[in-house]
C-alpha cells in the first residue's frame, strides 16, 4: 500500500490542497474499470507540477495520491449532495461525461469501499486538518486554498465552455467577504483569462467543511479550466499532456492569486 498523501509543510499562513491530482489505483477497483475509465480522464492532471512554485512561497501542500476513482476526498464522507443535477459522489461509478466506470458495472464491493475510506479518506483530511490547526496555532488564521482542475467543456455538467478561472467561496461562506472581493478585483485586472466566482463550482466538501472565517480560518476553491495549462482530449496531441507554453501563461496569475491571498492575511491580520 502507498501513502495515500504527501505532506510538505511550510512557513506561511497558507496551505494548498489538492485533493484530486492522484493516479493511484487499488487492486480491487483497476481490475473492475473499464478500458476507456483506465485513462483516468477526470484527475486533476499535473496540479502539483502547476504550482510547483509554492516552495518559494513558503506555503504548506497537500497531495493525494490515490485516484477520485477509489474515493473522492472532495466529497462529505456520508456521501450528501453538494451540487443539484449532474454530479459524482464519494465512489464514482460514473465519469464526468455519465459514461460507467465499471466492466458489467461490478463496481467496487463494500469492503474495498471501507478500506478505501480508512486508509484513503480518512487520513487525508486528518493531515489536512492537522496542518490547518498547526497553522492556526502559528500564525492565529490559515489560508486554505482548494486546487482544481477540469476539461473546459462537459455537456453532462455545465453548458458552454466554462470559464478559464472558476473561484468558490461558498457564496463567500467559506471565507471572509472581503478576501473574496480582493480576489476577484484581481481577476479583473486582467483580460488574458476569463473568470467567474460562485458560478458552476461554488467550493466542495474540503471548502465548505474547512472554511470557518469567524475562526479566522479561510478557504478558498479554485477550479481552473485544463485548456489553460495541458491538452485536452479534443486537441489531436497526446491526451493529457502538460503544454508548459499554456502553462506559462496561467501560472503568473495563479501565483498573483495565492500571493494576494497572503498580503491580505497580512493585512487582515499583521
Amino acid at each position: 500500500m502507498i501513502d495515500s498523501y504527501q505532506l510538505t509543510q511550510g512557513d506561511t499562513p497558507l496551505l494548498i490542497s489538492m485533493p484530486h491530482a492522484g493516479t493511484a489505483l487499488t487492486p480491487e477497483v483497476e481490475v473492475r474499470l473499464t478500458p476507456q475509465a483506465l485513462s483516468l480522464a477526470d484527475t486533476d492532471w499535473h496540479i502539483p507540477k502547476l504550482y510547483d512554485f509554492a516552495a518559494e512561497l513558503g506555503a504548506s501542500r497537500i497531495e493525494a495520491r490515490y485516484s477520485r476513482y477509489v474515493i473522492d476526498l472532495n466529497r462529505p464522507e456520508d456521501d450528501a449532495p453538494l451540487y443539484v443535477g449532474a454530479t459524482t459522489g464519494l465512489f464514482p461509478d460514473v465519469d464526468f461525461d455519465g459514461r460507467g466506470l465499471f466492466r458489467d458495472d461490478q463496481a467496487p464491493d463494500q469492503e474495498a469501499q471501507r478500506w478505501a475510506k480508512e486508509h484513503v479518506w480518512r487520513p487525508y483530511h486528518a493531515a489536512l486538518a492537522g496542518e490547518l490547526a498547526r497553522l492556526q496555532a502559528r500564525f492565529g488564521y490559515v489560508l486554505l486554498f482548494d486546487a482544481h482542475s477540469i476539461r473546459s467543456r462537459i455537456p453532462r455538467l455545465f453548458n458552454d465552455q466554462l470559464p478559464d478561472i472558476n473561484l468558490g467561496t461558498f457564496e463567500e461562506q467559506s471565507c471572509d467577504p472581503e478576501l473574496s472581493k480582493t480576489l476577484l478585483a484581481r481577476c479583473e485586472a486582467q483580460s488574458r483569462f476569463t473568470h467567474v466566482i460562485n458560478g458552476r463550482f461554488k467550493g466542495g466538501h474540503i471548502t465548505r467543511s474547512y472554511g470557518d472565517p469567524a475562526n479566522h480560518i479561510h478557504a478558498v476553491q479554485l477550479e481552473l479550466s485544463q485548456r489553460t495549462y495541458m491538452n485536452e482530449p479534443k486537441d489531436d496531441t497526446p491526451v493529457f499532456a502538460y503544454r508548459p507554453d499554456r502553462a506559462d501563461e496561467v501560472r503568473p496569475l495563479l501565483r498573483s492569486l495565492l500571493e494576494t491571498m497572503l498580503q491580505w492575511g497580512e493585512d487582515r491580520y499583521g
